[in-house]
């Protein structure tokens, strides 16, 4: 159905006739769910910071229409690594970034700049998780006292793709959300910045992981 709000709205990624919601907050306009563009998908033991690479959350194969099917994909979307994110290109610290990434058309990879903005408009660090995240716990499994998702940004916890003691696995699913930058880490090529939400805190984590990571992307119009 039609949204009858001038700071909010639909549109079809025509890669794949996915439809998402958009929302305005302040000067930018995000995407308020996560990016489920899916050329092809692997499973947890596959990872590399050079190659793309595509999960969802606790599907392990190769099949892109049986992941689809997935109520994980229908919900929380992909995760990518840093490289299938940025769809190849270098890393961007301007605002915006002028990075197409992973994106539909006329939209694109935010940077760590913009991703602050989003931030400041929100209130700050300490605060704006509480105002980005889906307030309820229909997804997440702790919703902090405080939550409003006042932004309408709607952030889920779509858990990540991590290695823990060495092992590939898939973890945080209902109790975190985390985002992939356009920017790289300035000390590190082989690490890119992050935002991270938790259900149980009220603030947004900023960090640098490795490049291997999965994790979710919400996209900026151009």
């Amino acid at each position: 159905p039609e949204i009858n709000d001038t700071n909010r709205g639909r549109f079809t990624d025509i890669r794949d006739g996915n439809t998402y919601i958009w929302v305005r907050i302040g000067n930018q306009e995000w995407m308020a769910e996560n990016l489920k563009y899916l050329p092809k998908v692997v499973g947890v033991n596959t990872g590399s910071d050079s190659i793309p690479c595509y999960y969802v959350y606790d599907y392990d194969s190769t099949d892109v229409n049986e992941a689809k099917l997935t109520n994980n994909y229908k919900t929380y979307g992909v995760l990518y690594n840093w490289t299938a994110a940025m769809a190849g290109r270098a890393g961007s610290t301007t605002n915006p970034s002028d990075v197409q990434g992973v994106c539909p058309s006329g939209w694109h990879m935010p940077s760590a700049s913009e991703w602050n903005e989003l931030v400041e408009y929100a209130g700050g660090v300490i605060v704006a998780g509480d105002k980005l995240k889906e307030a309820g716990t229909t997804h997440w499994d702790f919703s902090h006292i405080g939550v409003t998702n006042e932004t309408r940004f709607t952030a889920l916890p779509g858990g990540y793709r991590y290695i823990f003691n060495g092992v590939p696995v898939f973890k945080s699913m209902f109790r975190n959300g985390s985002w992939w930058t356009a920017t790289e880490d300035e000390k590190n090529d082989t690490k890119a910045w992050y935002r991270g939400i938790s259900g149980s805190a009220s603030n947004i984590g900023e960090n640098t992981f490795n490049k291997e990571i999965g994790f979710s992307v919400r996209c900026v119009r151009d």
